[in-house]
């Protein structure tokens, strides 16, 4: 984690977003649904998934897709904190940038380990299931609400 704050992205080197869209979430998530460096399959998936949402909910695939990420992020989460010989779980508020790559990589996760179905399929199924507040990627950021709920006694040891 980098003690100093983060450089905008235009001095860092990084694109604005991606190619069709301009959308740096979806930038983001291709990045991130890259595999061995293959990134133009990536966007190919993407992209076919933002063709599969766009069929089966005659929406804008983009507005779906930022409503699932809205929805899966976390608020809360547990850190472990060591205080004498034992070790806590402590909930703590989730940062901006860090919910959102929790909610990018959960359903990114959910979406690989589905099977049976091509990978642009399984992904904007579980893009859809977001958006709605449904699905695994959901069910994820339940648990962690619900950990950080009951571990709140130790809320205290926060810093």
């Amino acid at each position: 984690m980098p003690r100093k704050a983060l450089k905008p992205r235009e001095k860092r080197g990084l694109p604005d977003g991606d190619s069709k869209f301009g959308s740096v979430i979806v930038a983001r998530f291709i990045s991130k649904l890259n595999f061995e460096g293959k990134k133009s399959i990536a966007e190919s998936i993407m992209y076919d998934a933002f063709d599969i949402i766009k069929e089966k909910t005659n929406e804008d695939p983009v507005g779906v897709f930022n409503r699932a990420i809205e929805n899966v992020r976390p608020l809360l989460e547990v850190r472990p904190r060591r205080v004498g010989g034992a070790t806590y779980q402590v909930p703590m508020e989730v940062p901006l940038v860090r919910s959102t790559t929790l909610a990018i990589n959960w359903i990114t996760e959910i979406a690989r380990n589905k099977t049976g179905r091509p990978m642009c399929e399984r992904l904007a199924q579980e893009i859809i299931d977001a958006g709605k507040k449904e699905g695994a990627a959901m069910k994820k950021r339940e648990d962690t609400h619900k950990m950080a709920e009951a571990n709140k006694a130790f809320a205290h040891y926060r810093w």
